[in-house]
């Protein structure tokens, strides 16, 4: 018995393909690499991997026939002004051909080769049903592939949408949200071909179905849904609700694998988002991983953000989770070793759930295990509606005991819907995840320390008893408008009169809270989605500005434009889009409204450098650049930062960088920052990972000590 089930129920779903995992998992990298992946390193020059295979001049001959015929129909449908959500549907099919051709190694075999010709076969036949006013796919119950465009860049993503039988639109249903595995070549083509053609038979993507709608997240290729592949989630749920009737009340998220590791920090990071968390193995992000090497201050902050899901372990309390793996599971787990020591023994990607389990018991929630048949361990943990689960007998996957107990989990809290408590114990490192309810934590006091608040509310909403934990400023909603409402805050009474709106803002000074005044929190603060580190510009759209101006210093001008043709080839290659950009010449005030602007030059070369600059924390002259009491010569370094544009300061402005991450940061299983908030970067001609002159971040006031 135990060998069948290793035989039906280890497998971890990646698009069209069931692999072993072993094979392709990627090992711990240090500071200075990637973390597995497509390889390379830093701003440096890495070109396009060698294909699998070489296509004939035929071959490429047909594909850009194709292409070409697609692009015509997407412009006639555009000129027609057809649903842009149904243009999308099309695109996704050019979009998947032009990136065949521009990264060629996405052709892994042979086989591909005729695999894809069919799908922009498919993609033509859509567009000509879309140019007689048809559009037949999408009454289709089962999977599909249909498409959605990006606010973060601008563009055309695939997502796979599986409708049931029972769906008729008249009501809203439940959605899951499946984030898939490992699958290192993932790109468009595959993943519409593999969805289409996926094998359906039980393993760890399948679950019962119960009338969801499913949405299976292409999430921008292999990033554990980090960076575009976060925001690929959410947009794709945005693009869901636009076409379908979902429940907001019941989406449940799901992932195993590589993407468990990005449920993990998906589901603690936003444990208000979900009616229920699923999530199995993933690979388990200790900071250890890392620990070869010590990391200045600047670095290893912002490691805190997902790097350590024990960091966010808290968070579970808020929303029913469900942890899983086999306990023979044999993936690298990532544990490393401690500076100087033994590596720690460990049992895979099992020690996820192993170690966010150990941490609520730490928290003072511990488990209780009730062992079942196959299972070695089934816990729960009293004082929330978590369970974790451990399947006898089952390498890197699920039994079926324990498929079965899921099935039913993801049941009873689909039924239930999203359930809105009256006692929350949040925890966050960094106020771009600040959000759990009815509680926000708009101030922290210290950034990457742990900051944390527990509150309780009774009498129908109208008392509150809170306590806080390295937080300056916070927000309530949901109070019972026209009631008054007593409010303790670590000891200290605050009553609210019934004027108020039903969203109050509080915040601390000198150790006492009080009311916040009315209005916008005045002059600068690192605050939601303005807290840095240089990386998160490229959470929110964003717009790169090329210089077009006489540069101070030539040889920093070359290298800005090195860097900024470097990000767009790693965002195209692995985010899966060119990124926006304009000349400086050409950017509107429209632009800084809608937009982070990352700024790539000198104050000579671009014109927005030399605005901005007297509003900047650096000086910046011909001859010397001064940061922080440092000074350094302007020809043989360059500055880069993320700060609160002067011209909108509700946005970023980025100087000189994209995201500050290695190469193989892009396509593995974290994206770590390596400047912080600003650095100075030496002049390099040739491309090299950068030498860091210097770095830091920013304090709570956006001022650099």
């Amino acid at each position: 018995m135990k060998l069948r089930r290793l035989a039906l129920f280890t497998t971890a779903f990646v698009f069209g393909t069931l692999c072993l995992l072993p094979l392709i998992a990627q090992p711990p990298a240090g500071p200075a690499g990637g973390s597995g992946g497509r390889g390379g390193s830093g701003r440096g020059g890495r070109g396009p991997a060698a294909p699998a295979i070489q296509l004939t001049p035929e071959q490429k001959a047909a594909y850009q026939a194709k292409v070409d015929e697609l692009d015509s129909i997407v412009k006639g449908l555009r000129a027609a002004k057809i649903s842009i959500d149904l243009i999308a549907d099309v695109d996704i099919f050019a979009k998947a051909g032009k990136w065949l051709l521009e990264f060629p190694q996405d052709f892994a075999n042979t086989q591909a080769v005729t695999n894809y010709l069919a799908v922009l076969d498919q993609g033509i036949e859509r567009g000509h049903q879309l140019q007689k006013g048809q559009s037949p796919w999408l009454t289709e119950k089962g999977r599909k592939v249909l498409g959605y465009y990006s606010n973060l860049d601008g563009s055309v993503q695939p997502m796979g949408v599986t409708i049931p039988n029972g769906y008729d639109g008249t009501k809203p249903d439940r959605l899951y949200v499946w984030l898939h595995g490992r699958s290192n070549g993932l790109s468009e083509a595959s993943f519409i071909n593999g969805f289409k053609n996926a094998p359906q038979f039980p393993n760890t993507a399948y679950t019962a179905d119960v009338g969801q709608l499913t949405l299976d997240c292409y999430g921008r290729g292999n990033n554990a849904n980090h960076q575009a592949g976060e925001v690929d989630i959410f947009e794709g749920i945005t693009a869901m609700e636009r076409r379908f009737k979902i429940d907001p009340e019941r989406i449940i998220l799901r992932g195993f694998s590589l993407g468990g590791a990005a449920a993990w920090h998906i589901a603690l990071q936003y444990p208000d988002r979900w009616a229920a968390a699923e999530i199995g193995a993933g690979t388990y992000p200790g900071r250890l991983v890392y620990a070869a090497t010590p990391f200045p201050p600047y670095q290893d902050g912002p490691l805190h953000i997902y790097e350590n899901i024990i960091d966010w372990a808290l968070n579970a309390y808020n929303l029913p989770l469900a942890g899983h793996d086999g306990d023979a599971d044999n993936q690298v787990a990532t544990v490393g070793a401690p500076r100087g020591g033994a590596p720690t023994p460990n049992r895979g990607q099992l020690e996820s759930s192993l170690r966010v389990r150990a941490q609520l018991a730490r928290e003072g929630l511990p488990s209780v295990n009730t062992p079942a048949d196959g299972m070695e361990g089934n816990w729960t943990v009293p004082g929330t509606r978590d369970i974790f689960m451990i399947s006898t007998g089952t390498m890197h996957g699920v039994n079926r005991a324990v498929k079965t107990r899921l099935d039913e989990f993801l049941k009873q809290y689909g039924d239930a819907g999203r359930q809105d408590p009256d006692h929350i114990r949040f925890v966050t490192w960094t106020t771009r995840y600040n959000h759990c309810f009815w509680v926000s934590l708009d101030g922290l006091e210290k950034h990457y320390q742990r900051s944390e608040i527990d509150a309780q509310r009774s009498n129908g909403g109208k008392d509150y008893q809170i306590t806080t934990k390295n937080l300056t400023r916070l927000t309530l909603t949901e109070l019972p408008k026209g009631a008054a409402v007593n409010i303790k805050i670590d000891g200290n009474p605050i009553q609210i009169k019934s004027n108020y709106l039903t969203q109050t803002t509080f915040e601390r000074t000198g150790g006492t809270w009080k009311l916040a005044k009315p209005g916008a929190w005045t002059g600068l603060h690192k605050t939601h989605a303005l807290q840095g580190p240089i990386d998160d510009a490229f959470l929110d759209p964003f717009l790169l500005v090329r210089p077009t101006g006489a540069p101070w210093n030539e040889a920093a001008n070359k290298d800005a434009l090195r860097i900024l043709d470097h990000f767009d080839h790693m965002w195209a290659m692995d985010y899966r889009a060119h990124p926006r950009i304009k000349d400086d010449k050409d950017v509107t005030d429209a632009d800084f409204a809608n937009y982070n602007v990352i700024l790539f030059g000198d104050p000579g070369s671009n014109k927005w450098i030399a605005k901005m600059l007297p509003k900047l924390p650096l000086k910046w002259t011909k001859t010397t650049i001064t940061v922080g009491g440092n000074t350094f010569p302007a020809a043989e370094n360059l500055p880069v930062l993320g700060y609160p544009n002067p011209l909108h300061p509700t946005r970023y402005v980025v100087l000189n960088t994209g995201l500050t991450i290695s190469d193989g940061d892009y396509n593995g299983d974290y994206a770590m920052p390596r400047f912080g908030d600003m650095a100075v970067l030496k002049i390099k001609d040739t491309p090299e990972p950068p030498e860091i002159a210097l770095g830091g971040l920013f304090d709570e006031s956006w001022q650099l000590k």
